[in-house]
């Protein structure tokens, strides 16, 4: 009978919506295992992180002072005192600039085997099968792990509504490793990113793609953002030529996104592009050409000229 390990990255705001999606996952390959789900919350305190995990069956509370704010080295000893004590056969850690440290740490602690990046997981007899992207999502890496083995997982790979519940949810106390107490580096300060932009949280987006022509055009998705109340955002392309910021891009190397609205303007589709934006609601399409790969995602599209079609819109916004 083979567990499976969740690690709950969290922080001020409370539980991280990547753990809800590896909760799910986590449902998934318990069953195919025989197992049960254990999920990891380790904090300063966590009496109001636990009861929102209710996928798990079991809850893992781990508290110290060393492990609020987030420190890579309280929670890599963290991680790999839960591994230790509780030898899950699968650990699944989010795909995050926190999570590639801690399961990296960890695996190596352990002397377990990591495989990042996966997009996809399941249960082939007493192995774990995974999808992994190599080269930003250009090529997929599948790999079988026989053994007990550390996995990194890329949001948006499992819907989160899976992780919400279905779990017995018992809660046991953990106990913090010694080592807490003499780490070796210490938290100083954190800084927010440049301008306070988060697209993925933003419940409306209107992304752009080199369709678009120029930065001298971007003014007519603005303004299409603006009626509509939503965040702009872009493709790599659009990004890499420095049109807009990389904290506007959308994804597998940008942002992973999942707002009630999308709107894609002059985006053709690339795979990586689609896996950061395929879970929104609603998705609207504007590209030239029919056959472009982003029809195959969207709710609704149009072939209609750009620039034609979105000062329209945006003059139909403004006067309702």
């Amino acid at each position: 009978m083979g567990n499976v390990l969740v690690y709950v990255e969290n922080s001020e705001t409370g539980v991280a919506p990547i753990a809800f999606e590896l909760l799910g996952a986590a449902r998934r390959l318990a069953a195919g295992l025989g197992g049960e789900v254990e999920a990891l919350v380790a904090a300063g305190a966590t009496a109001e992180l636990a009861p929102a995990l209710g996928a798990a069956d079991v809850i893992l509370r781990m508290e110290h002072p060393a492990l609020s704010p987030y420190l890579p080295e309280a929670h890599v000893a963290a991680l790999t005192e839960a591994i230790r004590s509780r030898d899950p056969q699968v650990v699944l850690v989010g795909n995050t600039s926190a999570g590639i440290d801690v399961a990296a740490g960890a695996a190596a602690a352990t002397q377990r085997p990591l495989v990042a990046y996966c997009t996809g997981l399941a249960v082939d007899g007493e192995a774990v099968v995974a999808h992994s992207q190599v080269y930003g999502g250009k090529l997929v890496a599948t790999t079988r792990t026989e053994g007990p083995g550390v996995f990194t997982v890329v949001a948006g790979a499992f819907p989160g509504a899976e992780g919400q519940s279905g779990g017995k949810a018992a809660e046991a106390t953990l106990a913090a490793p010694a080592t807490l107490g003499s780490l070796h580096t210490r938290f100083i300060a954190a800084t927010a990113p440049s301008g306070g932009i988060d697209i993925g949280r933003a419940d409306r987006l209107v992304s752009v793609g080199r369709g678009i022509g120029g930065p001298e055009n971007l003014e007519l998705a603005q303004e299409l953002a603006a009626a509509l109340g939503a965040e702009l955002g872009a493709s790599r392309p659009v990004v890499d030529s420095g049109w807009l910021p990389k904290a506007r891009q959308v994804g597998k190397s940008g942002m992973t996104v999942k707002p009630k609205l999308y709107v894609a303007v002059g985006i053709s589709g690339a795979p990586e592009h689609l896996e950061g934006m395929r879970e929104a609601e609603l998705i609207l399409a504007v590209n030239s050409d029919a056959n472009a790969p982003i029809f195959e995602v969207a709710h609704f599209g149009s072939t209609c000229d750009l620039f034609d079609l979105l000062p329209a819109l945006t003059e139909r916004l403004q006067a309702s």
